[in-house]
């Protein structure tokens, strides 16, 4: 799962908490039917919910109340007498009043499309949504107050004497019950943070200052602290589809949302002083991501007044029991609708069952200080933030009563003083560690993490069994400088092999960084197209424990590296490089010779190699953590990717032996397709000016593993083709379940359906083929391009995904694969 060091951490914490009055029930009808959407309120009060689409309700509160009021369209109200405490396990029943028995509306069903007053309404929004909220000014800025707040739920008496509480029993002397569900929670985790937000809807740019951060117990961990705000997405409820959790969830004020709700005008009152219209939905089909719930809307302006959404129970996402949203506006001059407040509450769960133990996770956002068309400058919003400023996570106490915009309960108050604790707790600081080794594949140790441990053990045709061990400097998230180093010995080959990296920063303004090192191992070439900027980079492909056919195209190489990067531009990076690699054949069954002499009369088995390269790359849209020379990216995958390259052989310079140009560029293209899932292209394409030998040459990446990787051609063999020109591209398409969800049987088993389609067209020089000596036959797919398309299944237990893949084409070369299957295993939302 995304952010897994984030999730396992947040099992390990607690506080003190005050307990509450809950009263728990169902209502139904005489016929023991559960009643959706029942308004139940404490009587002569405004607290109050509705019942959910199975009945059930739940409150808390902390006055004292006598007495529920319990009402429905087309039934008698119905008054339920409170005990003083807890009032749980409540069975309300209802009956239809006699009066009006031909006017009884249950909101169960399919609703009518036409002749729908609900409806007619909702185009109203339609019509106006732009003209509301700050997209209406062409500049704004506000204060942003965020809390966000995780808590271990489904506390029992099992949990409680866990062998693995053992030495931190005082974290359950008090319990709290959640004011949606009624479960028993423990609070875990508190993170608060005030910024000034900018933005400009003429151009787009928009720019957040944070002005402090507080969180307990990890207050200057940004990579915890980013990683824990990315699991939730600003979303906009006039958007067609709400984005969070990598998926896309159908708003109910979507133009596209009357072929997925019901929709009923259940009431209109005044709120405040503006006559709203107040609409329940409900979804039309199971499976889906969509929601429940109702929203108020202002009859003048039909802007949202507020609105509250609850995930339907059967939607297709993964260790994720419920989602609960509310979203509150206030009027500006008497017709703009603003945000004030935004509340998001998700059940994080391993089982997708009701009662299953998990953990909530809050954040709570407000606004205030609304100011309007201040034009700021172009430099103002590129002026990079950059700069880590400790000040800002160690505020005074003054400084968040100030900008608190409301204040913390007894609960949350708690974690704060009760984190410190843990802290000193030696069974907590245990558990801690093995949590955070298991996250990041490193071991932790006074200044140096040992690691990744997932490396340790691997296998090839050369090697055959491989140990490595490496490890990393790490003061701290801020570091400015880092070395990192591995050694590795094959009980094969009886070779030790080794890399050693570092990097300082030099600017933190620009990022200018100074990077190096070198590395000697044996390694599969080919497994890329694009070159790769990663001095200590090795594919899964040079050390996969099973493999398709035989996997002796190994090379052994002597590669070091020197470069100067700078950032000018947030995103936006400039880097300029100088190489020096030794390439030879690492088995005596595979041979990278190439002829020295006009008459071809002599050959050479070794490369030796100098290269300059010009790299520019940009990720518009990447969200990163920390400010040292290292940073997090918080969310990898949802933003797009342009690298171009452009790097120059210089023979005799270290005894180098090719003179050459290379032009690469490499672009990627994530995006959601609405409530169709996720889609990812990816285009490559690259020359090489100059006559080089084979190991020069751009290979067709292949994929003799059955699992998968990135960008390569899953029934390719290694050095199937080879070329110097070529284009290839690749897409891929994850419809979420999408299709499987109309479909009975298959849409209780939560199956994600996946088609994928790649193909590249290349071609290699005369000049180049007679250069090569090395026995193999060169072929490049120029009579017409060489293409492989795959359906897939994912989600199969939750956490692997199972692709078929079929050739197209080129049937006829040797050890053709027509068809072949690889797996892939992850946490996927």
């Amino acid at each position: 799962m995304k952010n897994f060091l984030a999730f396992s951490l947040l099992f390990l914490v607690s506080f003190f908490a005050f307990s509450q009055t809950r009263i728990e029930g169902k209502v139904v009808d005489e016929s023991g039917i559960p009643l959706p959407f029942v308004n139940v309120i404490f009587l002569n009060s405004s607290e109050g919910t509705t019942s959910s689409e199975n009945g059930d309700f739940y409150l808390e509160t902390k006055n004292s109340y006598k007495a529920l009021e319990i009402s429905y369209i087309g039934y008698t109200t119905l008054e339920v007498p409170l005990k003083n405490g807890d009032n749980l396990n409540l069975k309300v029943v209802l009956k239809e009043a006699s009066e009006s028995l031909d006017e009884v509306v249950i909101y169960r069903g399919k609703t009518s499309k036409k002749n729908n007053p609900a409806i007619d309404i909702l185009r109203k929004i339609w019509e106006n949504r732009r003209k509301n909220g700050v997209k209406e000014f062409d500049q704004y800025q506000y204060r942003r107050y965020e809390k966000l707040e995780f808590d271990l739920n489904s506390i029992d008496s099992a949990l409680v004497e866990s062998p693995i509480f053992n030495g931190m029993e005082f974290i359950f002397d008090d319990l709290d019950t959640n004011a949606f569900t009624g479960k028993a929670y423990l609070p875990i985790f508190l993170n608060e943070a005030v910024s000034k937000v900018y933005g400009d809807n003429t151009n787009g740019q928009l720019r957040e200052e944070l002005l402090g951060n507080k969180n307990s117990g990890f207050s200057k961990n940004q990579t915890l602290i980013s990683d824990l705000k990315d699991i939730y997405d600003e979303v906009d409820i006039y958007d067609n589809y709400l984005q969070f959790f990598d998926k896309s969830f159908i708003s109910p004020l979507s133009t596209t949302g009357v072929n997925n709700y019901n929709y009923v005008l259940r009431d209109s009152s005044f709120i405040g002083d503006k006559w709203c219209y107040n609409i329940l939905y409900y979804p039309r089909r199971k499976n889906e991501l969509t929601f429940s719930g109702d929203f108020w809307v202002n009859d003048t302006t039909w802007a949202v007044k507020k609105i509250n959404l609850e995930m339907d129970e059967s939607a297709n996402i993964n260790w994720v029991n419920g989602v609960y949203i509310e979203q509150e506006f206030d009027v500006l001059n008497d017709s703009v609708f603003l945000m004030t407040r935004d509340f998001f509450q998700a059940n994080f769960a391993l089982r997708k069952k009701k009662d299953a133990r998990g953990v909530y996770g809050k954040r709570t956002v407000l606004y205030d200080n609304y100011e309007f068309n201040k034009k700021k400058s172009a430099e103002f919003y590129n002026r990079p933030l950059n700069k880590f400023q400790e000040t800002k996570y160690d505020k005074s106490d003054e400084f968040w009563a100030e900008n608190r915009l409301e204040p913390l309960n007894g609960d949350e108050r708690g974690v704060y003083d009760l984190i410190d604790t843990l802290q000193t707790v030696k069974a907590f600081n245990r558990i801690y560690d093995v949590t955070t080794t298991l996250a990041t594949g490193y071991i932790e140790l006074n200044d140096f993490d040992f690691g990744p441990i997932y490396s340790t053990v691997g296998f090839n045709d050369v090697e055959g069994l491989r140990l490595r061990a490496g490890g990393r400097t790490y003061f701290g998230f801020n570091d400015l400088w880092r070395l990192e180093g591995y050694g590795a010995y094959g009980f094969k080959d009886n070779q030790f092999k080794y890399g050693i990296s570092g990097k300082v920063l030099l600017d933190r303004r620009s990022r200018l960084t100074l990077s190096g090192g070198n590395r000697r191992d044996i390694e599969q070439l080919g497994t890329n197209l694009t070159n790769s900027t990663d001095v200590l980079g090795r594919s899964l492909a040079s050390s996969s424990l099973i493999n398709v056919g035989n996997n002796d195209k190994l090379s052994s190489i002597n590669l070091s590296v020197l470069a100067l990067e700078i950032e000018p531009f947030k995103n936006f990076t400039f880097r300029v490089g100088a190489s020096y690699r030794f390439l030879k054949p690492a088995s005596p069954t595979f041979s990278l010779d190439y002829y020295t002499d006009e008459a071809r009369t002599q050959t050479a088995s070794n490369i030796n190699q100098t290269e300059i390269s010009t790299i520019v790359s940009f990720t518009p849209g990447r969200e990163t953590s920390g400010y040292g020379v290292e940073r997090n990216v918080v969310n990898e995958g949802d933003f797009p990717t342009f690298f171009l390259n452009y790097s120059v052989g210089v023979k005799d310079y270290f005894n180098s032996d090719f003179n050459y140009k290379k032009v690469q560029l490499f672009y990627n293209q994530p995006w959601m397709v609405g409530g169709f899932g996720k889609a990812n292209f990816s285009l490559e394409a690259g020359k090489t000016f100059g006559e080089v030998p084979l190991g020069l040459l751009n290979v067709v990446p292949g994929n003799q593993t059955y699992f998968q990787l990135f960008n390569t051609f899953s029934l390719l063999n290694f050095y199937e083709f080879v070329t110097d020109t070529y284009a290839a591209v690749h897409f891929e398409h994850n419809f979420n379940g999408r299709l499987f969800s109309r479909v009975p049987l298959l849409r209780d088993l939560n199956l994600r359906e996946i088609v994928g389609v790649k193909g590249v067209w290349g071609e290699l020089s005369d000049d180049n083929k007679r250069l090569d000596a090395s026995g193999l036959e060169l072929i490049a797919p120029s009579n017409e391009p060489y293409y492989e398309y795959s359906v897939g299944i994912g989600n199969i237990l939750k956490f692997i995904r199972i692709d078929a893949h079929f050739r197209g084409n080129y049937f006829n070369n040797v050890d053709a694969r027509s068809f072949g299957v690889t797996a892939a295993f992850g946490f996927h939302f």
